[in-house]
């Protein structure tokens, strides 16, 4: 039989400066949902890349004395750069998209033209507000306080000749697409965002050409306009899969399961998307998830306002793993969180350091110190037994319909219970004292063989999001090929047991200020 598909996106970066962390957060949860939908026996695509085009790299590359497409290639493939960042960061896509790619661009022109054929696009003239870092225009009332309601900057006014898109025609069809499919859109809180704020007061036309600029996707049917930011974009979730291009053979995977993206950008996923697609006759994704953003003294994390946070500088200092399972630990991932290195350290002490991490070290130890290291056979169940491998069975199915739902941050709650309920296990059972009585040897076998088996299954459910550490942990405890989903089916400490004794996995951070 084959395998279920299941496809994953993350937004496209705008490759104008560097990636900061809470681009890292978005990448990061992505690839933890793709690593659980593997383990759990899904063909999966997971898809990230950069958009490429616009007014705003073409300023910047003249700034720079450069071309546009060698001032993108310094930031997205140059060493230290967002393919070096993504290997720090342990991200497994299995496709990077960049729209300068010679399939996307040739695609997107006839997906332009198609759009056009179909008479859902017109040419036209614009006359407005143009926020150039957003690369969004808007009208005088969309405005606030005569600022780009998006980012809060300063807009020019714009007037040039464009194609528009007929977006106004489609108000009705969103608004209904939200009605029949509720899980569409998540968290629910983005639909109401989008009812009240763009679809009751009813869409305007979008511009979906330029020819104030040369950097973007000619339109091949009418020489000086270049295909605008959305079009180009947007499609790339298609494109990446063969849409319109004989690069690849994976449509199999469309209609996408999820897109991940910020809050910031849900207007033009759960609007503008759909209704492209609706205008070509398409499949919809079948959900556009809009999280928060990690947040620095109470307001976003922009370039612009140079307060962002470098995962580079972090990595290296509270460890790769320990900053992805902060990440997604400690805020729930449909909302903002206030990102700051005193919560960071503090979360790593206390659920890797001192609880999971410090489970693991000294059951090994015991296990090394009171049996060589190997657990015998003979075991004897007691007290305490029947209620921590209970909770590993209730764990289990609670982790999975958390992580199915996208709530990595109660799925990891979840594992820290088991983490922490094993830790109290060790004060009830004092292994320390069964030790001391040859005729309890038996018992003190059983109890660590349970100790190690709740190991066991915190390090498989730890793996999506910890997958490096999971593999130390399964070294030391010896679980052999018990690594897999299915092998947490069920609680198993009858299993042979050899340890191996190994690095602390997750050192004290000492605070230095």
């Amino acid at each position: 039989m084959s395998k279920p598909t299941f496809y994953i996106t993350t937004p496209i970066y705008y490759p104008s400066d560097k990636l900061h962390i809470g681009n890292t957060y978005s990448t990061v949860a992505a690839d933890v949902a793709a690593r659980y939908k593997r383990m759990r026996g899904f063909d999966v695509m997971f898809l990230t890349g950069t958009d490429e085009h616009g007014m705003k790299i073409e300023g910047k590359a003249k700034e720079a004395g450069v071309t546009p497409k060698a001032f993108v290639d310094n930031i997205v493939t140059a060493p230290g750069g967002i393919i070096d960042l993504w290997k720090l960061m342990n991200i497994s896509y299995d496709r990077f998209i960049r729209t300068t790619d010679d399939y996307h661009e040739a695609a997107i022109t006839r997906v332009f033209k198609a759009l056009y054929e179909r008479g859902a696009i017109y040419k036209g003239a614009y006359k407005g507000h143009y926020c150039t870092p957003c690369e969004s225009f808007w009208t005088e009332t969309q405005l606030v306080d005569g600022k780009c309601p998006d980012c809060g900057r300063e807009v020019k006014y714009a007037e040039e000749e464009a194609y528009f898109f007929k977006l106004s025609e489609y108000t009705d069809r969103i608004l209904k697409l939200y009605e029949e499919q509720p899980g569409f859109l998540e968290p629910k809180s983005r639909v109401n965002e989008m009812v009240n704020n763009f679809l009751k007061p009813g869409l305007d036309d979008l511009c979906v050409s330029r020819t104030t600029f040369t950097w973007g996707v000619p339109v091949d049917f009418d020489p000086g306009h270049v295909v605008y930011v959305w079009v180009d974009a947007l499609f790339n979730y298609m494109t990446a899969l063969g849409f319109e291009n004989d690069r690849y053979d994976d449509m199999r995977f469309w209609p996408c399961d999820v897109h991940f993206v910020g809050k910031d950008i849900v207007r033009f996923h759960a609007i503008i998307w759909p209704a492209m697609l609706m205008a070509l006759d398409l499949p919809l994704p079948k959900k556009v998830f809009g999280h928060g953003w990690l947040l620095i003294g109470g307001g976003k994390m922009s370039k612009s306002k140079g307060n962002v946070v470098d995962p580079v500088l972090l990595a290296p200092q509270f460890g790769v793993d320990a900053l992805r399972y902060y990440l997604l630990r400690e805020f729930p991932f449909g909302q903002d969180g206030d990102f700051t290195n005193d919560l960071l350290t503090a979360r790593i002490n206390s659920d890797l350091a001192n609880d999971f991490g410090n489970l693991v070290s000294r059951t090994v130890a015991m296990v090394d110190k009171y049996f060589g290291g190997t657990i015998p056979d003979a075991r004897v169940s007691g007290e305490f037994d029947a209620e921590i491998l209970a909770l590993i069975g209730e764990t289990v199915p609670a982790y999975a319909a958390h992580m199915d739902a996208f709530a990595f941050q109660n799925a990891l709650q979840a594992v820290m219970k088991l983490s922490s309920r094993a830790n109290k296990y060790i004060d009830e059972t004092a292994p320390w004292t069964l030790a001391k009585d040859e005729g309890k040897r038996a018992r003190l076998a059983a109890v660590l063989a349970n100790l190690l088996e709740t190991i066991r299954v915190c390090a498989v459910l730890f793996t999506p999001f910890m997958p490096d550490t999971a593999v130390k942990i399964f070294a030391q405890i010896g679980a052999g090929d018990r690594t897999t989903w299915d092998s947490v089916a069920s609680a198993d400490a009858s299993a042979p047991w050899t340890v191996q004794k190994g690095d602390t996995l997750f050192p004290r951070i000492v605070d230095e200020k």
